[in-house]
């Protein structure tokens, strides 16, 4: 059962897995994006506020694959929310992606504090997908009811909203209603590796059930909670710098979960959240320059 691309609510099409660059280093980011590429990645995720865009964009560059058969996804800060303010970001994240189109611009976060700016940036990036600018526009960490204000108030449904989601994590209320309205779900830190570094109880990686269906099909606990994303129709962008990890985290069409192991995973929901609560984010203790390209 092969799931290779995921078809967006205006019918662009999404490879399913990429590469997650969240906390990579500029310095290594290029030679991660090159590996990828090389291990048949299409489509890699990053962010202004992550500070390594142009490196993405070498990456890509130094590969030698064609532009046009890479999807590239990154998203606007809140410290460039407001209508003017956003079109200068995507200009700015173009710029040091060194493209002239981006295939996924997403709102990082919901601004909750001060919604107007979010509406604002929200319509700047209908603006910038009716001049084809980007192929597609999505939020992320977009809770139900921030959701549906931004439903209420905007024209463009999001194509995809990406939220924190793995097998401790699920969100599944949240899942639903983007469901409800054509969404994709697509999961930041798939495998759980918040769970590791982000001060959980307990690690995905070590997790009994995950790891006896490893043990059942041949693979790792991280390959298995990738499947069980792919499964269900969720996109995934798992991160990672070394090769053979990377390399890895793309192999996973080649088995198929039975519907008694994607219970078992559904099963292991904590409702713990590693991540800050969106509503925590603001101007004022997250809000940050992003610098010219």
């Amino acid at each position: 059962m092969s799931i290779n691309t995921i078809t967006l609510n205006n019918g662009v099409e999404m490879p399913a897995i990429g590469l997650g660059v969240f906390q990579t280093p500029p310095d290594v980011t290029s030679s991660a994006v090159e590996e990828a590429l090389r291990a048949g990645y299409r489509h890699i995720d990053t962010a202004a506020a992550y500070g390594n865009e142009a490196e993405v964009g070498a990456g890509i560059r130094a590969s030698g694959v064609p532009r046009d058969e890479i999807f590239i996804e990154t998203k606007l800060w809140i410290s460039d929310y407001g209508y003017d303010s956003a079109l200068h970001g995507f200009e700015k994240s173009a710029a040091k992606l060194g493209v002239d189109t981006i295939d996924l611009l997403l709102l990082h976060q919901p601004l909750t504090s001060q919604f107007d700016l979010t509406l604002d940036a929200y319509r700047a990036m209908e603006k910038l997908l009716a001049d084809g600018r980007v192929r597609a526009i999505g939020v992320s960490n977009f809770m139900p009811e921030v959701l549906e204000r931004l439903l209420a108030e905007t024209t463009v449904v999001p194509a995809v909203n990406q939220i924190e989601l793995h097998p401790y994590f699920q969100q599944k209320q949240l899942q639903a209603v983007d469901t409800q309205h054509g969404i994709v779900t697509q999961a930041w830190s798939p495998i759980g590796g918040i769970t590791s570094y982000g001060g959980g109880t307990k690690s995905a990686f070590e997790d009994e059930t995950l790891l006896g269906i490893a043990g059942e099909h041949g693979k790792s606990a991280a390959q298995v909670m990738l499947r069980w994303h792919l499964q269900n129709g969720r996109s995934v962008i798992p991160k990672s710098t070394k090769a053979e990890r990377i390399a890895e985290n793309f192999d996973v069409f080649d088995f198929e979960l039975s519907d008694e192991q994607l219970a078992s995973i559904d099963a292991l929901d904590t409702g713990e959240r590693g991540g800050p609560d969106p509503d925590s984010i603001t101007l004022a203790n997250y809000g940050m320059p992003i610098p010219e390209a």
